[in-house]
């Protein structure tokens, strides 16, 4: 058999793009390749390779980072039935995506192995798919699976999703605590939905990831104020008393605020709480304080972190407004300001 002959009436198109060099049985079948001649073609010679199992790529040498991903993907995705759901109705359609290492390798993670140096590369599917563990292919269940990301062509899951997968198997305390610090320092996540994610898998009493929640929080803290301040003074708005504790003379404690106009009644708090996972309404602490002050005739604005990072001039403008509707208003009650 010269293997230069084309294979069927039906030739592959130039293997330019990864996701003609990587393709599964099923879809060589669909080109008019039939098994045997697939089989025949991964021979010695033959110039392609079984590289998982249903999965060939369609040259010699080792794969690539980007051929090892797309092949991991198309085992997933067209490795095994899916569980019939109960009630009759057709299985949705598999859906696969990266997750662990890899996903953050993707994301450009500096605190992550780069893909060709992972052994392993993890696959999130739903429950309903029946497969096992291949190769380089890890595979990780998820009841609900998550929106994925494109990157680089490439569906990957969540960071806050992808960083749980991949710190749940991590021993090294040292590791973990510099991929989840980058998370939030470079932008990628929120410390609160990264925490929020972590007890949903179960991760925040295993000792390395329990060790890193402190440092995490607290600089997803710090970053939240530094945006706030540049918020702040970006859009000209009135210099606020920062971090202070407010209360009656003589009375309670009303609590500590991230920034308080003591001229217009009105303050703000960065609202980067992260509940338990079971926690309805996820902002009900909040609510309860602004009720609480907007009964002493002071306006508690709730702050975001992610919109301070996306959309600072939206949250100013909220703020603004809040200065602005105060000076319509009767004044508020007297309050102590205390450094926090």
């Amino acid at each position: 058999m010269n293997h230069d002959t084309p294979l069927s009436p039906r030739p592959l198109r130039h293997l330019s793009d990864v996701r003609h060099r990587v393709l599964t049985a099923r879809q060589l079948r669909e080109r008019g390749i039939p098994a045997a001649e697939t089989a025949e073609r991964c021979r010695p010679g033959g110039g392609w390779q079984q590289v998982l199992p249903g999965v060939y790529l369609l040259h010699p040498g080792p794969p690539t980072s980007e051929e090892r991903l797309h092949a991991a993907l198309r085992y997933a995705a067209h490795r095994g039935p899916a569980v019939p759901p109960q009630g009759g109705q057709a299985p949705a359609a598999p859906t696969a995506m990266i997750t662990g290492l890899a996903a953050l390798a993707l994301y450009g993670f500096t605190a992550a192995p780069p893909l060709l140096a992972l052994d392993r590369i993890e696959v999130l599917v739903g429950p309903t798919r029946r497969l096992r563990p291949a190769g380089f292919a890890g595979i990780v269940r998820a009841q609900e699976l998550p929106e994925p990301q494109e990157v680089t062509g490439v569906p990957a899951a969540p960071v806050a999703r992808a960083l749980a997968d991949a710190v749940g198997g991590l021993a090294d305390a040292s590791v973990v605590r510099r991929l989840l610090t980058e998370a939030v320092r470079d932008g990628h996540c929120e410390a609160a939905a990264l925490v929020r994610e972590l007890g949903r898998a179960r991760l925040l009493t295993r000792p390395p990831v329990a060790d890193a929640v402190d440092t995490l929080l607290a600089a997803g803290r710090a970053l939240d104020e530094q945006r706030l301040y540049a918020m702040v003074r970006a859009h000209g708005l009135p210099e606020p008393l920062w971090n202070v504790e407010l209360r009656l003379p003589g009375g309670p404690q009303l609590g500590g605020v991230d920034a308080f106009w003591p001229g217009h009644s009105v303050a703000l708090e960065i609202d980067s709480r992260a509940p338990h996972p079971e926690e309805e309404p996820p902002h009900a602490p909040f609510d309860g304080k602004r009720a609480h002050l907007e009964r002493l005739g002071i306006t508690l604005v709730r702050c975001p972190p992610r919109t301070l990072r996306e959309a600072p001039q939206r949250q100013a403008e909220t703020v603004r407004a809040a200065l602005t509707a105060a000076l319509e208003r009767e004044p508020g009650a007297y309050v102590v300001v205390l450094p926090r």
